[in-house]
Formats: C-alpha cells, structure tokens, sequence
C-alpha cells in the first residue's frame, strides 16, 4: 500500500443558490470528519446547508462504493463554491424602463480525505509549555 491517502470527491453544479450565500456555510466544514460536517449541516436553517450536505453525502458514498472507505475514516479535505452561469432577467420599472434581475447560480465541489493515522501530539506539547510556564513564575 502506497503511502498515499485515498481521496474522493463529488460534484454539484448548475445550484440554484448564489456562491456568495454557500461559501459562508462551506467554509466551516474544512478539516472537519464526515459525519460530523454531516451532523452541522443536517441542524443549519440555510438553505445552503441543504444543497452542501446533499454534495457531502455523494462524496461519502463515492469513497465507500469506489475506495472501500467508511465514512468514520474520512475527513473534509476541500470544498470548493464556485460561482456558474447567471440567468439575466428584466423587471418592469416605472415609465417604460426596466430593472435587471440576476439569478445567480454555483458549482460545489467537496473532496474527503482519508484520515491520516496521526495521533494528537500537539495538544500534549502545549500542557507541557503551560506547566513549564507556571513553573518559572512560582
């Protein structure tokens, strides 16, 4: 087995949502594991959070039916809300003239990770600081 980690990735486009309105949702899930961005998206009001977990549960079955990855193993690697085509409209205005309407549409890329073996050093490398702190001061 290579030592790199398997990735999978799924695709949303054409989202009847402007990018503006995803990104603020999406940029929370990055580095978070599966079925905990799962589990945020599943209880968020916006209607973003609707269209981002539907993309989020095609990436956990994509690594689960191509790569044989359980969805406890996977991690948010990337998401990705780019903004696609705009439909231009035109709402009549006063005296003949007419306002534009723009309903702005995305593309929402989510690529999962396998979650990398590590084990969590740094938050031991910090009690030892702090101790060391309170040592000097005592």
């Amino acid at each position: 087995m290579s030592n790199e980690l398997k990735t999978s990735r799924a695709e949303m486009k054409y989202a009847r949502m402007s990018a503006f309105k995803i990104r603020d949702i999406a940029r929370a899930l990055r580095g978070l594991a599966a079925p905990e961005a799962d589990a945020r998206l599943r209880f968020a009001p916006q209607k973003s959070a609707k269209l981002l977990i539907q993309t989020l549960r095609s990436a956990v079955a994509n690594a689960e039916n191509n790569h044989s990855i359980p969805a406890e193993k996977l991690v948010v690697h990337e998401v990705m809300v780019g903004e696609g085509p705009t439909f231009h409209r035109f709402q009549p205005k006063a005296r003949g003239s007419a306002g534009p309407i723009r309903k702005r549409t995305s593309h929402i890329r989510i690529t999962l990770r396998e979650a990398s073996p590590s084990v969590e050093k740094p938050a031991t490398k910090n009690k030892k600081s702090a101790k060391s702190k309170t040592e000097g001061k005592g």
